[in-house]
């Protein structure tokens, strides 16, 4: 379940709960991230990351710019300068269904990192909430003023191309995750990462970057597999791959 959907309760079946509430970090995979005319991700973009989202329900809009100013207050904390801070965009209603809202924006130093959204129920807009989302990864980035590769990949970030780096971190998180390779789906998106694996980058095997994709991101939510099972399920991958292409 997405932190947005935790809301549905109040927003679509207009209940006087919700299933949760508050900070919820979640690991996403998101393969539509932004990329450079060779295809490679542009700085500030993975295929996996960790969504840091704030949701809880509303009674105004007063309660909505609170949420809006505890978050610069947090910013400030991490050392992002609120002064630095840009909230923009347009407070035109959208709609999805049942649910109506207006979306507005974050950039630090000319770098989007995150929205918020007043969201309401179409037909009873005293049902209210606020969905307040931005990645984790860019928001280390921006703290720390390093590479974008430095951030994401430590000690690991020369070590092979970044679109191999991408590819096991991704695949670590979808194994760990349960979901095994397979011909469509949530499936077939573990398998074509896998296969976005160059051979030359992981002539040594996958072990080492599987075990740091892993521990990260175990500790934002415990995974089913191991890094071990995880390594050895992806070699086991791409030994078939290399058989499909022989054959």
């Amino acid at each position: 379940m997405s932190a947005v959907q935790a809301l549905d309760p109040l927003l679509k079946d207009r209940e006087d709960w919700v299933y949760s509430s508050g900070f919820l970090p979640q690991p996403v995979v998101r393969l539509t991230g932004k990329r450079h005319g060779r295809g490679d991700l542009c700085d500030g973009f993975l295929s996996s990351f960790v969504n840091v989202s704030h949701i809880q329900p509303v009674n105004d809009c007063d309660e909505f710019t609170d949420v809006i100013d505890v978050w610069l207050s947090v910013l400030s904390r991490l050392g992002l300068n609120a002064r630095q801070v840009v909230v923009y965009g347009s407070l035109e209603t959208w709609q999805r269904r049942q649910v109506q809202g207006v979306t507005l924006r974050f950039r630090h130093t000319d770098v989007p990192f995150g929205d918020v959204n007043l969201l309401w129920n179409a037909d009873r807009p005293e049902r209210m909430a606020v969905d307040l989302g931005s990645g984790l990864e860019r928001l280390a980035w921006l703290r720390s003023r390093s590479a974008w590769q430095d951030v994401v990949y430590g000690k690991f970030a020369n070590e092979a191309s970044s679109a191999t780096l991408d590819a096991i971190r991704t695949a670590t998180l979808l194994l760990g995750g349960g979901i095994r390779p397979g011909p469509r789906g949530a499936g077939g998106t573990t398998r074509r990462m896998i296969a976005s694996i160059a051979p030359e980058s992981a002539i040594l095997g996958v072990d080492a970057l599987v075990r740091f994709s892993h521990r990260y991101w175990n500790a934002i939510h415990p995974l089913q597999l191991d890094w071990p099972g995880i390594a050895a399920a992806i070699e086991i991958e791409r030994d078939l791959l290399r058989l499909r292409r022989i054959s």
